[in-house]
């Protein structure tokens, strides 16, 4: 929801629009309405977008907001993503009402995240912890906290940043440290391929560089056919007219990560993606992605 207000109060600012020129729709999506088993159980890709797709190809809705990293890397035919709002922070979030970070965990302490992801790169660097399923809004979570389900959890920082909830016990964690989600941070705009109107309204609130960095992490995870259940990592950064891109993949159970970088030239975006996921299957090799 944070997300949609943000889009709805920049088209307003853009075009001068009132709030009443907008109606935000809500959709209950299946990986928010199944709370109760991990995501992998209930198939990886499009669990947080399907039903949106579905109403927007009806014509109920004109526009979806989505969290991009979890957006799939091909859009169902007839649609297109091609407006990103200016990424927020990229950092995940360590989260403990006790402690300040990973370092302090104690041996075999209980750590809960539902992220495949998070999982992995915590067991790649420190084996001993035990992960649980922590799944549920912000809220939810921390309550779990303060019950002693876990010691601590992890978040999006862009999350409790949109959510202004500056009372949560969050330390962010450098990258070099956990390299983020591909496309942490960001939010897109899908809409119909044939909707000029709306083309010409949303271009007015996208984000180049946002769009240059997504390009080349998507274009690097889409090589790997990444899903909800694949823990890979991304982050594009750019400096001038150049792109740094940074990549991982790990086995789910963190007895091994893979990890590269490439640099070039911004427009070379979607290329230096597929050329790094490229070297990291080959790395791999047969065998590393066998979980499927």
């Amino acid at each position: 929801m944070a997300q949609a207000y943000e889009t709805r109060s920049r088209l307003m600012q853009a075009f001068d629009l009132p709030e009443g020129a907008f109606d935000i729709v809500v959709i209950k999506v299946t990986g928010d309405a199944i709370q109760d088993r991990p995501l992998k159980e209930i198939g990886g890709k499009g669990l947080f977008t399907r039903e949106i797709e579905e109403d927007l190809l009806s014509g109920k809705i004109d526009i979806a907001v989505h969290s991009m990293k979890d957006m799939p890397t091909i859009q169902p035919d007839g649609l297109i993503l091609d407006t990103y709002l200016p990424r927020e922070d990229v950092r995940d979030a360590f989260v403990s009402p006790k402690l300040d970070g990973i370092a302090g965990l104690a041996q075999s302490a209980v750590v809960g995240t539902s992220s495949l992801r998070r999982k992995a790169q915590l067991l790649n660097r420190r084996p001993d912890l035990q992960v649980v399923e922590f799944r549920g809004n912000v809220q939810t979570r921390l309550k779990k906290l303060a019950d002693g389900v876990a010691e601590c959890t992890f978040l999006a920082a862009a999350g409790l940043n949109r959510l202004q909830m500056e009372d949560v016990p969050a330390t962010p964690i450098n990258p070099d440290d956990m390299l983020p989600a591909v496309a942490q941070g960001a939010i897109g705009i899908e809409r119909r391929l044939d909707d000029e109107k709306t083309a010409e309204l949303l271009s007015a609130i996208h984000d180049a560089p946002t769009g240059q960095r997504l390009t080349a992490e998507r274009s690097f995870l889409l090589t790997l056919d990444g899903s909800c259940e694949t823990p890979i990592a991304g982050l594009a950064e750019l400096s001038g007219t150049q792109l740094r891109l940074r990549g991982e993949v790990l086995r789910p159970d963190g007895s091994e990560a893979i990890s590269g970088e490439r640099s070039g030239s911004i427009s070379e975006g979607a290329a230096l993606g597929k050329d790094l996921a490229e070297e990291l299957l080959s790395r791999a090799g047969a065998g590393f992605f066998d979980w499927h």
